[in-house]
């Protein structure tokens, strides 16, 4: 059951990054990532999302300081790359289903680390 419910918070996050409630923010991690997907339906699905990213972060010195920074807690090296987008991006939240980023979440300041499920109670509720 707690599938369908992500997944329901996932269609519900979609729509309203659709609809302009919320905002994505792409980088180019996200396209690294897309490109190497060996499935071109998939690929092109999650592709179609760049079009409503507000923000598109490209590699600079103060992420990779970020994510360096962040290695230090243990995540690994393209956790921490994503991590450190969405803290130089100026996220409030980033969300993730990966167990291991949550449980370590604790530890990072400036930004807001959940899955979808407690996005959409927090953010709607």
């Amino acid at each position: 059951i707690r599938i369908r419910i992500e997944t329901e918070a996932k269609l519900n996050i979609q729509e309203n990054i659709r609809s302009g409630k919320f905002q994505l923010v792409w980088s180019y991690l996200l396209d690294y990532e897309n490109n190497k997907n060996p499935y071109s339906d998939r690929k092109a699905q999650i592709g179609r999302w760049k079009k409503y990213a507000t923000v598109d972060v490209e590699e600079n010195n103060q992420l990779l300081e970020q994510a360096n920074f962040l290695n230090q807690f243990g995540f690994k090296k393209i956790d921490s790359l994503h991590i450190a987008c969405a803290i130089v991006a100026t996220c409030e939240y980033y969300l993730t289903t990966d167990d291991k980023i949550l449980n370590k979440s604790n530890k990072i300041i400036g930004i807001k680390i959940t899955d979808p499920i407690g996005f959409i109670k927090e953010a709607l509720l």
